[in-house]
């Protein structure tokens, strides 16, 4: 922030709460000038903190800082939202995400359902940015809140330029590694495990050790401006942890009750050239285990819709154009039953048949069962969630960086005619952005 003003202007907005009757969620806004959003979020000392942007063309841009209140299941956060919908006054967004397999054992700091509503937020569309603090005062002391967003507002750093991304040596080690790889495609492949599991989505994370990792911040900025079409979020929940990412996957957004999502599934790299990368394109499209493939995602969801919607529609199959690699894409459109709540949606809907596999509970039981590396945040949902919209994207294409090792995460649909070579391949075709962004492309 170029200066104190805004900070200074909630204060005052804060001190003249005085003894008014205070109740519900309150939000105090100012307007405030920042540059990137990022480089904000990199100086901060306060956490959680917190990026997040969906991939619609003019959409706002979230930073957020601190906690107000969290929410470690969905039934809990429903039931916030329902309290303050009562209440009838301005409506918060909350910000989190959700494990891919929740019960099973994931990452440290990263519980398998974690929302929350922030104590700092800053927000940016095009018309400009906005500084908010955000309090509630439902059975809390109101000295006490006012005196927590007093001291958050405090320690707000100005901004700074992100540091740049410096060449860095790192030992790569991939689990699993390519022959036990090739060995896990040919028990998916197997007619015997086809005849009741026709896809499995096997992952595989190639952990970068090195002494000292970038700022996930200047990471996910360098990312971010190569991944235009793509959703991107950042989260730390402690200083020297953070999860990031840049996927084009959407797992469902929300207006009202209108719902939207996809099936995106069916891979391919992209061309060397305008010609080339059509060819490859229309290939795609006519493959039949790419087709296979996206099939499985959007017959899984049309069926998992059809009890919550009074109209579910699908559009045609196109082809989506990444900077590494192109996907087949089929977009989803439902009409809500009035009560539809999205906790409903997110028991339902993820982990998605892109992710885990067909049918649900045979493919995740594979995954469990020979899968040795833990999967955690990725391939789960991350996004905003708000009484009156909601918008989530499925957490690929993903970074977990620590203090001396970057995680990467990438999966493939096995499906029959997958083979474990051109499966291994795609796998390092999915992580060719971020590798070329840490030097090692």
């Amino acid at each position: 922030m170029h200066s104190t003003h805004p900070i200074e202007a909630l204060k005052h907005q804060l001190d003249a709460l005085g003894n008014t009757a205070k109740k519900g969620f309150m939000r105090l806004s100012t307007p405030c000038q920042v540059s990137n959003l990022l480089g904000w979020l990199n100086v901060q000392s306060v956490c959680p903190r917190l990026y997040w942007q969906s991939r619609d063309a003019g959409a706002v841009e979230f930073a957020a800082l601190g906690v107000v209140k969290a929410f470690g299941s969905l039934a809990a956060l429903q039931a916030d939202l329902a309290v303050l919908a009562d209440s009838g006054g301005k409506q918060p967004d909350y910000f989190g995400g959700m494990a891919f397999d929740p019960g099973t054992s994931g990452w440290q700091h990263f519980p398998d359902c974690h929302f929350l509503l922030p104590r700092i937020e800053l927000r940016r569309q095009q018309a400009g940015a906005t500084l908010s603090l955000n309090l509630r005062f439902d059975n809390r002391c109101p000295e006490a809140e006012i005196a927590q967003a007093r001291a958050c507002l405090a320690a707000l750093e100005e901004e700074q330029p992100l540091p740049c991304l410096l060449p860095n040596v790192y030992q790569r080690e991939d689990y699993p590694a390519q022959k036990e790889w090739a060995a896990l495609v040919a028990q998916v492949t197997h007619p015997d495990q086809l005849s009741h599991t026709p896809k499995v989505v096997l992952s595989r994370e190639t952990c970068l050790t090195t002494p000292e990792t970038p700022s996930p911040w200047a990471l996910l900025a360098r990312w971010q401006a190569g991944a235009a079409d793509c959703f991107h979020f950042g989260v730390q929940f402690t200083p020297h942890e953070a999860f990031i990412g840049c996927p084009p996957e959407r797992l469902y957004k929300r207006e009202g009750r209108h719902l939207m999502t996809e099936a995106l599934a069916g891979t391919t790299r992209r061309g060397r050239d305008a010609q080339q990368d059509q060819v490859l394109a229309d290939e795609l499209l006519a493959d039949k285990k790419n087709s296979l493939e996206n099939q499985c995602v959007y017959q899984q969801l049309l069926t998992q819709l059809e009890p919550f919607s009074s109209q579910v529609q699908m559009g045609e199959a196109h082809i989506v154009k990444l900077r590494s690699v192109q996907h087949i894409r089929r977009l989803i459109h439902a009409e809500l039953h009035r009560d539809v709540t999205d906790q409903q949606l997110l028991a339902v809907l993820p982990p998605t048949p892109a992710v885990g596999g067909v049918p649900r509970e045979s493919a995740l039981a594979f995954i469990r069962q020979h899968e040795r590396h833990r999967r955690g945040w990725y391939a789960g949902a991350f996004g905003r969630i708000s009484l009156t919209s909601s918008d989530l994207a499925v957490a690929i294409r993903c970074a977990h960086i620590g203090p001396e090792a970057i995680r990467l995460y990438a999966g493939a649909g096995i499906v029959a005619g997958s083979q474990p070579d051109e499966e291994w391949h795609e796998l390092d075709t999915k992580i060719a952005d971020i590798m070329s962004l840490l030097g090692m492309g």
